[in-house]
């Protein structure tokens, strides 16, 4: 039997917050908790008659060493001395009635190695971190009313794929900051056994990747980016999971995490489970994993995926296929409690820390407070304002004249809540094109469009959100398998929309009136959205009383504009800050020689007026003077 240990390991505080959904820190007691005296093993398993660990250190052999059941929680437990962090382990459980053994992999692993026959392995979570710095600048970072410009980095095709999190370190981090982004997303670490699904179908809800290093080589990458100045968002998926033998389905021979009723526990697009959130230990399983991201890896925020498929029971699902909950609604209220539990311990015990919800829907209040009756992530993906503006800048500027509400009707709901602007991965796979095949025209049309593209995305409200690639305007599709094509930057057309984003996020992270009040009345003003016949927008973005403010101009066609007049607030010199038909990005070279001053001629509904040149599909960016004393 194993030897006996201290009775408080897991206390009857514990027991109890397990048992009633409410334990946030499994990673504190369960799965192989490695001290130099013994290791203690000990998992979820209610459904099993009897429970065994095996693994390197006894050979593999079976029968294993037993575990044993820890009173009436569902837990099986012992302790093994001369365990070496490393060694290889799996449990064997028999359900109850069968006297056929089950092997799984730990759902509380630290570290998994899936070659050969999977296991999980016995690791000693150390790392001295050297980041205090950024921890203790984060809260201020992170604010709502701070620049955020997120860099979407799937590690394992932004160099080869032999690269490990230490050797994308130096690379990535160099790139990040020479390119000014305030942050890296980094699509999902935790371990996958299907590398096809980038992460999305996780097996490992405490493990990172065994292909790219170990859980400290990561830590590592993670505290490099710190130092450097860099947040750290990680992609996070508690939707569902893949039903490989030895993951959590069946895990002790039941539906232990999953819904027994496949209309529920089943999703019919990816074949994957779907966790039982209305269950207990699964709610105290799933919140312990996105603590463990933020305490133990220092995240600094995590970006919840599909979302929507756990808000509704319907999704995906024919009529039928579905079962409705109490009221006979599709909403899945329990699904609901736990991402509102979820992000209330995160704004406890993580204030400085952001949460981020793909929510493909109109969802009310995703972004507001649980006691409010919201979910309470701190931003949500403009999935809207993604298909609305891909889809108008695929049209041939010709008839974009008939579309330009496709650009402002957002401005409809653009306060609802907080939103990321989105040009993610998903948008550039599964034959959809990269970013650069979907811009219509030659390819110095296709360059010019966008570049204005990206200039739009920066200047109107929201955080920016960029896939890798994209920020030279990657022509060809993304392969996971194939990677990045990094010789394509050496051509001018590619180097040129590179500097141009380097340049926009240079001039967004100085500019507040572009991100200070992205989320208030009164921080974006349209100047005119009616100029349907020229496709010409301007608005202008303002910042806190005393800031400059900025006008944002857009012309969407190739035909260049002369003296077109745009009403401001007020004379003074307009300085032309960016113009993304500049000759250093690749652009024709019109524009307004660094700016000019406005007259006292009303236009617009304004006391003054600017006369500008208008390049062909380009954005320009003024700042203007500060308000005259009254």
């Amino acid at each position: 039997m194993p030897p006996e240990v201290d009775a408080e390991w897991m206390g009857p505080q514990d027991r109890w917050w397990f048992n009633a959904g409410e334990h946030t820190q499994l990673y504190r007691v369960l799965g192989a908790q490695w001290r130099p005296e013994a290791t203690r093993f000990a998992v979820w398993a209610p459904n099993a008659e009897a429970v065994e660990v095996i693994g390197d250190f006894n050979r593999w052999q079976v029968p294993g060493i037993p575990l044993a059941p820890w009173y009436d929680t569902g837990i099986f437990w012992g302790q093994v001395p001369g365990v070496l962090p490393g060694a290889g382990y799996r449990y064997r459980l028999r359900p109850r009635g069968s006297g056929a053994w089950l092997e799984k992999l730990d759902p509380v692993g630290f570290f998994h190695d899936l070659g050969g026959i999977p296991c999980s392995r016995v690791v000693h979570l150390t790392y001295t971190w050297h980041d205090q710095a950024w921890m203790a600048e984060r809260a201020r970072r992170q604010r709502p009313d701070r620049p955020m410009a997120i860099y979407e980095v799937h590690l394992g095709s932004w160099r080869p794929s032999t690269a490990g999190y230490r050797d994308l370190a130096d690379p990535l981090i160099r790139y990040v900051v020479d390119m000014g982004f305030t942050h890296v997303e980094l699509l999902p670490v935790m371990e996958h056994p299907f590398y096809g699904s980038w992460g999305y179908q996780t097996v490992g809800y405490f493990a990172p990747s065994a292909r790219w290093g170990a859980p400290s080589d990561l830590m590592a990458l993670i505290d490099g980016l710190h130092q450097a100045g860099v947040g750290v968002i990680l992609d996070w998926v508690p939707a569902h999971f893949p039903d490989d033998p030895w993951g959590l389905g069946r895990f002790d021979g039941t539906h232990l995490y999953e819904h027994a009723d496949p209309r529920q526990g089943r999703h019919p697009d990816w074949h994957t489970l779907i966790f039982n959130y209305g269950r207990h230990e699964v709610r105290s399983f799933l919140l312990s994993s996105a603590r463990f991201w933020l305490d133990r890896y220092h995240a600094d925020g995590l970006r919840v995926d599909a979302v929507a498929s756990m808000l509704y029971r319907d999704y995906s699902r024919p009529f039928g296929q579905w079962v409705p909950n109490a009221a006979g609604g599709r909403e899945n209220w329990e699904a609901v409690g736990f991402l509102q539990r979820m992000n209330q311990m995160v704004s406890e015990d993580f204030p400085d820390a952001i949460t981020v919800a793909e929510e493909s829907t109109a969802w009310p209040g995703v972004t507001a407070p649980p006691a409010e009756g919201g979910l309470g992530f701190t931003y949500k993906w403009d999935m809207g304002w993604m298909h609305d503006t891909l889809r108008y800048f695929a049209r041939d500027p010709i008839y974009r004249r008939y579309h330009q509400d496709e650009l402002t009707f957002r401005g409809l709901y653009m306060l609802r809540e907080r939103f990321v602007l989105p040009l993610s991965h998903d948008e550039v796979v599964h034959g959809k094109g990269a970013l650069w095949a979907k811009m219509p025209g030659d390819r110095w049309q296709k360059a010019a469009n966008l570049r204005l593209l990206l200039g739009y995305q920066w200047a109107v409200p929201g955080k920016k959100l960029l896939f890798m690639g994209s920020e030279w305007g990657a022509e060809a599709e993304w392969d996971h398998d194939q990677g990045l094509d990094w010789l394509e930057m050496e051509d001018p057309e590619h180097a040129g929309i590179r500097r141009w984003v380097r340049d926009l996020n240079r001039v967004y992270a100085q500019a507040p009136a572009l991100w200070r009040r992205d989320y208030e009345w009164g921080g974006f003003e349209w100047v005119d959205h009616r100029d349907h016949a020229q496709s010409v927008l301007s608005f202008l973005r303002w910042g806190a009383p005393g800031e400059a403010p900025w006008l944002v101009v857009l012309n969407l066609t190739p035909v260049p504009r002369f003296d077109y007049r745009i009403g401001v607030p007020w004379t003074g010199f307009w300085a032309e800050r960016l113009n993304s038909d500049a000759t250093v990005y690749g652009g024709s070279g019109l524009g307004n020689l660094g700016g000019l001053c406005a007259g006292a001629a009303p236009w617009h509904g304004r006391p003054a007026s600017l006369t500008l040149t208008l390049p062909p599909l380009a954005i320009l960016f003024f700042e203007g003077p500060r308000a005259p004393a009254p």
